[in-house]
């Protein structure tokens, strides 16, 4: 009996997938659950578990592939397990005939027709075995492996770090059959991912995850197959408070030339990944395409305060979870919403569709970077129900679980700087919502009160909003509306 095993859904408005690793090979014992191949999209890495215990048979789609939806991965026979496949085999599987080997850029996926090359594992000279890494591609949404098609030795590279080489396009030159023992001299070419001293090379997510926290490779310890470093790893070590060691740079200042000006040696020049360009280039379009404009507010946080310390021991104990302040602004938004709906509307067209609903966006900090996972029907929900759902939604935005699901259809964003210590921002919109508030830091300033000059905790609101469709006058009671909400949380609960 032999089981398939498919591409999962990916998520809303997702269709493909790079398939970045393979953890088992075939001729390997697996367990039903098992972790057989992790699949990155332009969000979120993916797990693909083995939907049944057996041996893995064929492996249909190899690491660098670009699958759809529901495609065919790999199947596994049912059985006990049998011996590994033979490790000797691919060795002797190329002749040794020394000719001339190209390797080419690989399919990089619907609509995707360049990509650029990030790093090169390997030197000319140096001796390769078959389906050994060679290279690592960035595109727009994915990073992409380049095996070795043969075993042999590099004799020519001609596309060097940092240049955009186009689908099908060609990457190097080796000559096949030509030596068969593993390089001695060439670790310091493939120091940034091999560095770990292990013959394994790490998933991509997690190499671009360290050099974008100035980790080391070595000094994150690998969870996955023969102690491959996985993404997970990388933010486990960040959470711990892993440093880069202070020699890391070294190598990129280097590269600038001795003739440049005084600076340049204390420099690093850095090239964005394609992932970091897309993510400027949205941002930026977000400002080009909607009328963007900042109302502000400041509401004295006194009574949402008093009113959580005297409630926060028999609100956990009962619920479960603590009471923080994203319930009051939640709701407090929530009831604003209802009064002013065209905040919680977006523009499609020439249509304006207003929501009957609040799918509210927290956005959330994490070791790799900023994501909004999106609390479905919060109009509907209590504080208990709040709470969960934001710490729910954190924990596995931490642990990068978050599904693509549950980083989409949000209608209105809250995103809290005041966590860092921001005491006035600009939040910039998330398209195609057309409003998102910021919070910010809860700090005492004396304030005017009765006659009275008094200490109170005080907190900057900020709106942003699309003037394409919500007039400032709306803009303003909405935030009034809000202010006057978590002043006095009493009127939440009679709807005023």
């Amino acid at each position: 009996m032999t089981t398939e095993v498919r591409v999962p859904t990916l998520g809303e408005s997702v269709s493909e997938a790079t398939i970045a690793t393979w953890f088992k090979k075939p001729g390997d014992a697996v367990a039903q659950d098992e972790m057989l191949c992790e699949l990155e999209t332009d969000k979120v890495t993916v797990e693909v578990p083995a939907p049944a215990a057996g041996v893995m048979g064929e492996i249909i789609a190899q690491e660098g592939d670009t699958v759809g939806v529901d495609a065919l991965l790999a199947t596994i026979a049912a059985g006990e397990g049998a011996a590994p496949a033979p490790a000797a085999a691919p060795a002797a599987a190329p002749a040794a005939t020394g000719g001339s080997v190209d390797v080419m850029v690989p399919t990089l996926g619907e609509s995707v027709s360049e990509a650029t090359v990030a790093s090169w594992f390997k030197a000319v000279g140096d001796t390769v075995a078959q389906d050994e890494m060679l290279c690592e591609l960035e595109t727009d949404k994915v990073s992409v492996e380049v095996p070795a098609p043969a075993a042999g030795v590099i004799t020519e590279i001609l596309a060097a770090e940092g240049a955009t080489v186009e689908a099908g396009g060609k990457l190097a030159v080796m000559t096949s059959g030509a030596g068969a023992s593993a390089p001695t001299a060439a670790p310091a070419a493939a120091a940034p991912v091999a560095s770990t001293g292990k013959d394994v090379e790490n998933a991509p997510s997690a190499n671009k995850a360290m050099a974008e926290a100035g980790l080391a490779p070595g000094s994150v310890a690998g969870t996955g197959k023969d102690g491959r470093v996985m993404k997970s790893d990388v933010q486990n070590a960040i959470s711990a408070g892993a440093t880069a060691p202070a020699a890391a740079p070294a190598p990129v200042a280097t590269a600038r030339p001795a003739s440049a000006a005084d600076d340049a040696p204390r420099e690093e020049r850095v090239k964005m990944t394609r992932l970091r360009q897309t993510i400027a280039r949205r941002l930026k379009d977000s400002q080009n395409t909607a009328a963007m404009l900042t109302t502000y507010n400041e509401v004295d946080m006194t009574e949402v305060m008093a009113l959580r310390n005297e409630y926060k021991d028999l609100f956990l104990k009962k619920h479960g979870v603590k009471l923080g302040f994203m319930s009051f602004f939640t709701k407090a938004c929530v009831h604003a919403l209802k009064e002013v709906p065209e905040v919680n509307a977006e523009i499609d067209g020439t249509d304006v569709v207003y929501k009957n609903y609040v799918h509210m966006g927290i956005a959330a900090g994490t070791p790799t970077g900023l994501v909004v996972p999106v609390i479905r029907d919060a109009d509907t929900m209590s504080f208990a129900g709040i709470e969960k759902a934001i710490a729910e939604k954190g924990a596995r935005a931490r642990d990068g679980k978050l599904s693509m699901d549950e980083m989409q259809g949000g209608s209105f964003t809250i995103s809290n700087g005041g966590v860092y210590g921001s005491l006035m921002s600009s939040p910039i919109l998330n398209p195609p919502q057309s409003g998102i508030l910021g919070m910010h830091k809860i700090q005492d300033r004396p304030m005017a009160i009765n006659g009275q000059v008094v200490i109170r905790p005080m907190m900057y609101l900020a709106l942003s909003y699309d003037h394409r469709i919500v007039d400032g006058k709306g803009a303003v009671t909405f935030l009034v509306r809000v202010k006057e909400a978590l002043e006095d949380p009493r009127r939440l609960l009679m709807d005023l």
